[in-house]
């Protein structure tokens, strides 16, 4: 599977009806911020504003970003990822890996050499100058959190583009780097607000930048990105101060249950010590897929991550989901030993 959450395909495979299946392998939030029924009233006849200027100013506010900052949204983080790398045209980029899959796709139809950075074992290896640097912190599909500020340091002196993807930096208790940006007009700050706010439907994300840089991005990109009802969804989601509090409380509370199931299960011979909300594991005997088919029986999606570089297919991910989901996830380990 080259991306998590693929519950359609899986569920035809197993013969029952996509909400049947418990998704370990998608790392949404569990729980949604807004309630649908308090977007009957949206209106839908009107164009929507091509600037976006209500979703940026919630943005904004949600993340207290100055107003010297500029921003733009996308379809998605996804979407973000490509429209800067085809707007930055870069010669030559470092990616740290494992990183997302879709940094590998679009560097295969970039006209530019490439550097890779295993971030395990070559963190300090040096880069050239001008080089466009990928970094996502919290890393995927590890999730450990970086301090990044000695890798910074070195990057600025390179004078690089940095691009630091930080789609699921909303999960943990920690500080992004947008505040460096009025430092370094050449920091690129991605982030996803699908996951966090569980609503995968609803396709946003977004870039912070210097207001120049991001003036330049816009002008290549088309009016009308989004929906007035995923806009009006999502402003709904930011305001909502409380969902984020709870959320990085629940996600602590649940990580560490499903480390303890994945350690108590005897199946894994390393659990890594991921800070958002998932955490990846290396099986001792059995390789994903064989895991993956051990837990059909109960209806239950992983993701392998063998198409991760650097990751082979001994190496699993499982999303953190609620208390009661985990605890199905513990018997159905339990009685894939048997």
């Amino acid at each position: 599977m080259k991306h998590g959450g693929n519950i359609y395909q899986f569920a035809k495979k197993l013969h029952c009806k996509p909400e049947q299946i418990i998704d370990f392998s998608s790392n949404i939030n569990p729980e949604q911020a807004v309630k649908p029924e308090s977007l009957r009233n949206v209106a839908l006849t009107p164009y929507a504003d091509p600037e976006y200027s209500d979703l940026k100013q919630a943005i904004k506010q949600r993340y207290q970003i100055s107003n010297d900052i500029g921003c733009e949204v996308f379809n998605g983080a996804s979407a973000a990822i490509f429209s800067l790398l085809r707007w930055l045209q870069p010669e030559h980029l470092s990616l740290y890996f494992p990183l997302y899959g879709e940094y590998e796709t679009i560097t295969s139809k970039l006209q530019c050499t490439v550097q890779h950075i295993n971030r395990f074992t070559d963190l300090e290896n040096d880069i050239p100058e001008n080089t466009t640097i990928i970094f996502v912190n919290p890393s995927t599909p590890d999730g450990k959190l970086y301090n990044l500020q000695k890798l910074l340091t070195k990057w600025q002196k390179k004078s690089c583009n940095i691009i630091i993807d930080e789609s699921f930096l909303d999960f943990c208790d920690a500080e992004s780097a947008t505040q460096l940006i009025p430092q370094y007009e050449k920091l690129f700050i991605i982030k996803s607000l699908s996951k966090f706010y569980g609503c995968a439907g609803i396709r946003i994300g977004f870039i912070l930048s210097a207001m120049e840089k991001i003036s330049k991005l816009k002008q290549l990109e088309p009016a009308w990105k989004l929906s007035s009802f995923d806009m009006a969804y999502m402003q709904q989601a930011l305001a909502n101060h409380a969902f984020v509090a709870q959320t990085i409380k629940n996600t602590i509370k649940c990580r560490k249950q499903l480390y303890q199931v994945l350690q108590d299960c005897g199946l894994f011979e390393k659990i890594y010590q991921g800070q958002a909300n998932f955490l990846m594991a290396q099986l001792k005997t059995i390789d994903g897929y064989q895991l993956q088919a051990q837990l059909e029986r109960s209806q239950i999606l992983i993701r392998v991550c063998d198409n991760f570089a650097g990751l082979d297919k001994r190496h699993v991910r499982f999303a953190v989901k609620d208390a009661k989901t985990i605890n199905h996830l513990a018997n159905a380990l339990s009685s894939s030993r048997k």
